[in-house]
Protein backbone atom coordinates (compact mmCIF):
# COMPACT_ATOMS: atom_id res chain seq x y z
CA UNK A 1 0.00 0.00 0.00
CA UNK A 2 1.05 3.61 -0.46
CA UNK A 3 2.65 5.47 2.41
CA UNK A 4 0.60 7.54 4.85
CA UNK A 5 0.32 11.33 4.81
CA UNK A 6 3.67 12.95 5.52
CA UNK A 7 5.57 10.04 4.01
CA UNK A 8 6.22 8.51 0.61
CA UNK A 9 6.90 4.95 -0.50
CA UNK A 10 9.11 4.24 -3.50
CA UNK A 11 9.29 0.97 -5.42
CA UNK A 12 12.58 0.86 -7.31
CA UNK A 13 14.69 -1.41 -9.45
CA UNK A 14 17.86 -2.44 -7.63
CA UNK A 15 20.39 -1.32 -10.23
CA UNK A 16 19.78 2.35 -9.38
CA UNK A 17 19.83 1.74 -5.63
CA UNK A 18 22.63 4.09 -4.57
CA UNK A 19 21.35 7.09 -6.51
CA UNK A 20 17.71 6.61 -5.52
CA UNK A 21 18.66 6.23 -1.85
CA UNK A 22 20.79 9.39 -1.89
CA UNK A 23 18.13 11.48 -3.62
CA UNK A 24 15.41 10.14 -1.31
CA UNK A 25 17.46 11.20 1.73
CA UNK A 26 18.06 14.64 0.24
CA UNK A 27 14.31 14.99 -0.42
CA UNK A 28 13.60 14.06 3.20
CA UNK A 29 16.00 16.72 4.48
CA UNK A 30 14.61 19.40 2.16
CA UNK A 31 10.90 18.71 2.70
CA UNK A 32 10.54 16.90 6.02
CA UNK A 33 8.63 14.15 4.18
CA UNK A 34 9.79 10.68 5.16
CA UNK A 35 10.69 8.48 2.17
CA UNK A 36 10.91 4.69 2.38
CA UNK A 37 12.31 2.75 -0.57
CA UNK A 38 11.83 -0.92 -1.46
CA UNK A 39 14.26 -2.35 -4.01
CA UNK A 40 13.30 -5.24 -6.28
CA UNK A 41 14.39 -6.75 -9.57
CA UNK A 42 12.50 -5.44 -12.62
CA UNK A 43 10.56 -8.72 -13.06
CA UNK A 44 9.54 -8.54 -9.39
CA UNK A 45 8.36 -4.94 -9.85
CA UNK A 46 6.18 -6.01 -12.76
CA UNK A 47 4.61 -8.77 -10.67
CA UNK A 48 4.04 -6.52 -7.66
CA UNK A 49 2.35 -3.75 -9.62
CA UNK A 50 0.30 -6.22 -11.69
CA UNK A 51 -0.87 -7.81 -8.43
CA UNK A 52 -2.10 -4.46 -7.16
CA UNK A 53 0.83 -3.30 -5.04
CA UNK A 54 0.69 0.45 -4.56
CA UNK A 55 3.23 3.09 -3.66
CA UNK A 56 3.81 6.77 -4.38
CA UNK A 57 6.75 6.63 -6.83
CA UNK A 58 8.15 3.87 -9.01
CA UNK A 59 11.54 3.59 -10.73
CA UNK A 60 11.70 0.91 -13.43
CA UNK A 61 12.86 0.14 -16.99
CA UNK A 62 10.80 1.83 -19.76
CA UNK A 63 9.14 -1.42 -20.89
CA UNK A 64 7.76 -1.98 -17.39
CA UNK A 65 6.74 1.67 -17.17
CA UNK A 66 4.90 1.35 -20.47
CA UNK A 67 2.90 -1.53 -18.99
CA UNK A 68 2.16 0.44 -15.81
CA UNK A 69 1.03 3.38 -17.91
CA UNK A 70 -1.32 1.19 -19.98
CA UNK A 71 -2.80 -0.11 -16.74
CA UNK A 72 -3.37 3.46 -15.56
CA UNK A 73 -1.10 2.90 -12.56
CA UNK A 74 1.26 5.85 -13.07
CA UNK A 75 0.81 9.56 -13.70
CA UNK A 76 2.15 9.97 -17.27
CA UNK A 77 2.90 13.67 -16.85
CA UNK A 78 5.33 12.90 -14.03
CA UNK A 79 7.30 10.27 -15.95
CA UNK A 80 10.90 11.10 -16.77
CA UNK A 81 14.28 9.58 -17.62
CA UNK A 82 16.59 8.62 -14.75
CA UNK A 83 19.64 7.11 -16.47
CA UNK A 84 21.25 4.06 -18.04
CA UNK A 85 23.04 1.15 -16.42
CA UNK A 86 25.72 -0.95 -18.10
CA UNK A 87 26.91 -4.43 -17.32
CA UNK A 88 30.35 -5.53 -16.22
CA UNK A 89 32.41 -8.56 -15.28
CA UNK A 90 33.16 -9.03 -11.59
CA UNK A 91 35.87 -11.24 -10.09
CA UNK A 92 37.16 -12.01 -6.60
CA UNK A 93 39.16 -9.19 -5.04
CA UNK A 94 42.22 -11.46 -4.99
CA UNK A 95 41.89 -12.70 -8.56
CA UNK A 96 43.90 -11.49 -11.56
CA UNK A 97 41.92 -9.35 -13.99
CA UNK A 98 41.22 -11.29 -17.21
CA UNK A 99 41.54 -9.81 -20.67
CA UNK A 100 38.09 -8.53 -21.64
CA UNK A 101 39.10 -6.27 -24.51
CA UNK A 102 36.70 -7.77 -27.05
CA UNK A 103 34.09 -10.51 -27.50
CA UNK A 104 36.68 -13.21 -28.25
CA UNK A 105 38.60 -12.33 -25.09
CA UNK A 106 35.34 -12.35 -23.11
CA UNK A 107 34.56 -15.84 -24.40
CA UNK A 108 38.04 -17.07 -23.41
CA UNK A 109 37.74 -15.55 -19.94
CA UNK A 110 34.40 -17.20 -19.25
CA UNK A 111 35.55 -20.53 -20.64
CA UNK A 112 38.50 -20.43 -18.25
CA UNK A 113 36.37 -19.46 -15.23
CA UNK A 114 35.58 -21.98 -12.52
CA UNK A 115 32.02 -20.67 -12.32
CA UNK A 116 29.98 -18.07 -14.19
CA UNK A 117 27.18 -16.49 -12.15
CA UNK A 118 24.37 -14.12 -13.06
CA UNK A 119 20.90 -13.40 -11.70
CA UNK A 120 17.20 -13.71 -12.54
CA UNK A 121 16.68 -9.97 -13.08
CA UNK A 122 16.75 -8.09 -16.40
CA UNK A 123 20.55 -8.22 -16.59
CA UNK A 124 20.50 -11.95 -15.91
CA UNK A 125 17.95 -12.55 -18.64
CA UNK A 126 20.31 -10.73 -21.00
CA UNK A 127 23.28 -12.74 -19.71
CA UNK A 128 21.46 -16.01 -20.38
CA UNK A 129 20.66 -14.94 -23.94
CA UNK A 130 24.27 -13.85 -24.41
CA UNK A 131 25.55 -17.25 -23.23
CA UNK A 132 23.29 -18.91 -25.80
CA UNK A 133 24.30 -16.50 -28.57
CA UNK A 134 28.02 -17.13 -27.95
CA UNK A 135 27.57 -20.88 -27.55
CA UNK A 136 28.74 -20.65 -23.95
CA UNK A 137 25.60 -22.15 -22.44
CA UNK A 138 26.58 -25.60 -23.69
CA UNK A 139 30.32 -25.08 -23.28
CA UNK A 140 29.98 -24.00 -19.65
CA UNK A 141 27.13 -26.34 -18.70
CA UNK A 142 27.07 -26.94 -14.95
CA UNK A 143 29.60 -24.12 -14.38
CA UNK A 144 26.73 -21.63 -14.83
CA UNK A 145 25.07 -20.61 -11.56
CA UNK A 146 21.91 -18.48 -11.46
CA UNK A 147 21.09 -16.54 -8.28
CA UNK A 148 18.13 -14.34 -7.37
CA UNK A 149 19.57 -10.82 -7.13
CA UNK A 150 22.43 -8.58 -8.18
CA UNK A 151 23.91 -8.50 -4.69
CA UNK A 152 23.82 -12.30 -4.58
CA UNK A 153 26.15 -12.38 -7.62
CA UNK A 154 28.85 -10.47 -5.77
CA UNK A 155 28.32 -12.42 -2.56
CA UNK A 156 28.70 -15.68 -4.47
CA UNK A 157 31.90 -14.59 -6.25
CA UNK A 158 33.37 -13.30 -2.97
CA UNK A 159 32.65 -16.61 -1.24
CA UNK A 160 34.39 -18.70 -3.91
CA UNK A 161 38.13 -19.14 -4.42
CA UNK A 162 39.49 -16.79 -7.14
CA UNK A 163 38.31 -18.12 -10.49
CA UNK A 164 34.58 -17.45 -10.35
CA UNK A 165 33.23 -14.73 -12.68
CA UNK A 166 30.04 -12.74 -12.28
CA UNK A 167 28.03 -10.79 -14.87
CA UNK A 168 26.25 -7.89 -13.19
CA UNK A 169 25.10 -4.30 -13.42
CA UNK A 170 28.12 -2.08 -12.77
CA UNK A 171 26.09 0.10 -10.41
CA UNK A 172 25.28 -2.96 -8.27
CA UNK A 173 28.92 -4.04 -8.25
CA UNK A 174 29.86 -0.62 -6.86
CA UNK A 175 27.26 -0.89 -4.08
CA UNK A 176 28.68 -4.19 -2.86
CA UNK A 177 32.29 -3.01 -3.12
CA UNK A 178 31.35 0.00 -0.97
CA UNK A 179 29.96 -2.45 1.59
CA UNK A 180 33.29 -4.28 1.73
CA UNK A 181 32.40 -7.29 -0.41
CA UNK A 182 35.61 -9.01 -1.55
CA UNK A 183 35.11 -8.46 -5.29
CA UNK A 184 36.34 -6.05 -7.95
CA UNK A 185 35.06 -4.86 -11.30
CA UNK A 186 37.29 -6.40 -13.96
CA UNK A 187 35.82 -4.35 -16.83
CA UNK A 188 32.56 -3.44 -18.51
CA UNK A 189 31.30 -5.94 -21.08
CA UNK A 190 33.01 -5.36 -24.46
CA UNK A 191 31.20 -2.79 -26.61
CA UNK A 192 30.05 -5.42 -29.11
CA UNK A 193 28.04 -7.29 -26.47
CA UNK A 194 27.30 -4.55 -23.95
CA UNK A 195 23.78 -4.35 -22.54
CA UNK A 196 22.38 -0.96 -21.62
CA UNK A 197 19.28 -0.78 -19.42
CA UNK A 198 17.42 2.50 -19.06
CA UNK A 199 15.33 3.55 -16.07
CA UNK A 200 12.42 5.97 -15.70
CA UNK A 201 10.70 7.39 -12.62
CA UNK A 202 7.06 8.37 -12.19
CA UNK A 203 4.46 9.06 -9.53
CA UNK A 204 1.75 6.47 -8.96
CA UNK A 205 -1.60 7.75 -10.22
CA UNK A 206 -3.36 6.64 -7.04
CA UNK A 207 -0.92 8.16 -4.57
CA UNK A 208 -2.72 9.89 -1.66
CA UNK A 209 0.17 12.37 -1.67
CA UNK A 210 0.27 12.93 -5.42
CA UNK A 211 1.78 16.43 -5.34
CA UNK A 212 4.65 15.27 -3.12
CA UNK A 213 5.06 12.13 -5.24
CA UNK A 214 5.31 14.24 -8.38
CA UNK A 215 7.95 16.43 -6.73
CA UNK A 216 10.03 13.39 -5.73
CA UNK A 217 9.72 11.94 -9.25
CA UNK A 218 10.86 15.30 -10.63
CA UNK A 219 13.84 15.26 -8.27
CA UNK A 220 14.81 11.78 -9.44
CA UNK A 221 14.80 12.90 -13.08
CA UNK A 222 16.36 16.34 -12.65
CA UNK A 223 19.73 17.52 -14.00
CA UNK A 224 21.06 17.57 -10.43
CA UNK A 225 19.98 13.94 -9.99
CA UNK A 226 21.82 12.90 -13.11
CA UNK A 227 25.08 14.05 -11.49
CA UNK A 228 24.28 11.95 -8.43
CA UNK A 229 23.46 8.92 -10.54
CA UNK A 230 26.59 9.37 -12.67
CA UNK A 231 28.73 9.04 -9.54
CA UNK A 232 27.08 5.66 -8.87
CA UNK A 233 27.65 4.20 -12.35
CA UNK A 234 24.33 5.29 -13.89
CA UNK A 235 24.73 7.69 -16.81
Amino acid sequence: MAASAGSLKVLSAGAVKRGVAQIAKAFERATGTRVSVEFHTAPELRKLVAAGETADVVVAPPAAMDDFQKLGRIDPASRGFVGRSRMGVVVHAGAPVPDLSDTAAFRRALTAASTVVYNKASSGIYAAKLMEKLGLDKALGAKIVVVDTGSAIMEYVAAQPPGAVGLAQISEVMVLIDKGCAVKLAAPLPDGIQNVTSYDAAAFAGSPSLDAARKLAANLTSDAAKKVFAATGIS
